[in-house]
């Protein structure tokens, strides 16, 4: 079974395939021309096989391989993903292999690249064909003061793909692919997977900045790290998250996982907001395609003006503050 092209890795390993997968599903539609051959996906279940495998066609893949585990458990496995990941690109031969840059894809690809004795680049932001038919893939690179164009000579290209960068293609329920269901016995596991016993599976809270519809996002204005309070309260009050910009996370006021821009999360929220941040390059573009930007600035010059739908100059501490009692008093009427 020969069908070379490009394989993308569909992340489920709590039982709930993450939509980024459809993501990346979009990008490999869009370089399936350039590249030729068929766009594959491959995913681990517990069940429901067939399902799973319509929705990944539904977003655009033509064959899905499905691999069955037989509890839940071993979903959470990470080193049986690597095995059937890698007997899926032994059996597709693809020549990409696109996978979620998400803590677990993070993980996950350089265990499927070093078991293939592949090369493998992190943290993508693009990836492309140039005029020589080479696949580039493109990512930030010395703490995201560059963009590297990055070409692996080694086979198959692996790359991950960091949420949100890519869009999603409306999913066409009325398209008919290839799914192939394969049991464990059938990958050959290594004998290193037994190294790892799951126990049992426990949700933990997560930042998800990059899914937020509402994020307030604080720069170097801020005056000290108690400060933070009153951003982390407008964002609760708005039912969003808090985000930061780069230097507040080289002094450590803040954590990396809330990063916007080149080096942190890139974010498409209904509501941007704004607060102490000048505008560098690096942090617009991990913002600049948000519906509405609202941003605070005390710097009436301050570049991120040209990319808001509204700019407010003052001291952002205040102007939080009095939109903080202005929620409080709306509130309190809703809640009369």
């Amino acid at each position: 079974m020969t069908v070379e092209g490009i394989l993308v890795y569909a992340e489920n390993y709590s039982g709930r395939v993450n939509p980024a997968t459809f993501e990346l599903l979009g990008k490999a539609n869009e370089l399936k021309s350039n590249i030729g051959g068929r766009i594959s996906a491959t995913v681990l279940v517990d069940g429901s096989e067939i399902d799973v495998a319509k929705e990944l066609i539904a977003y655009g893949a033509d064959t899905v391989i499905v691999y069955k585990v037989p509890n839940r458990e071993l979903l959470a496995n990470q080193l049986i993903h690597r095995d059937a990941v890698v007997n899926a690109i032994n059996t597709l031969k693809p020549k990409l292999v696109l996978i979620n840059a998400t803590p677990w894809g993070r993980s996950l690809g350089p265990r499927i690249a070093a078991k293939l004795k592949t090369g493998i680049t992190a943290d993508c932001l693009d990836v492309y064909v140039d005029e020589h038919g080479d696949i580039v893939q493109v990512r930030p690179a010395f703490t995201g003061n560059i963009v590297a164009h990055i070409k692996t000579v080694t086979h198959p290209v692996i790359a991950t793909i960091r949420p949100k960068v890519f869009s999603t293609l409306k999913p066409d329920r009325s398209r008919v692919g290839d799914i192939l269901v394969k049991n464990l016995d059938e990958v050959g596991l290594s004998g290193d997977t037994k190294k790892i016993k799951v126990c049992g599976v426990k949700r933990v809270k997560e930042v998800k900045i990059s899914e937020a519809q509402v994020i307030v996002t604080v720069g170097r204005g801020l005056k000290s790290k108690e400060d933070m309070k009153i951003f982390k309260e407008l964002a609760n009050a708005l039912s969003g998250e808090l985000g930061c910009s780069k230097p507040l996370v080289d002094i450590g006021w803040c954590e990396k996982d809330r990063q916007v821009g080149f080096s942190g999360n890139i974010v498409k929220p209904r509501i941007y907001i704004a607060c102490g941040i000048s505008g560098a390059p690096q942090h617009i573009a991990g913002m600049k395609d948000s519906e509405y930007v609202v941003a605070i600035n005390i710097d009436e010059t301050a570049p991120i003006s040209r990319y808001c739908d509204a700019f407010i100059v003052g001291d952002m501490q205040e102007i939080i503050l009095k939109i903080l009692d202005k929620l409080k008093k709306i509130q309190g009427l809703e809640n009369k």
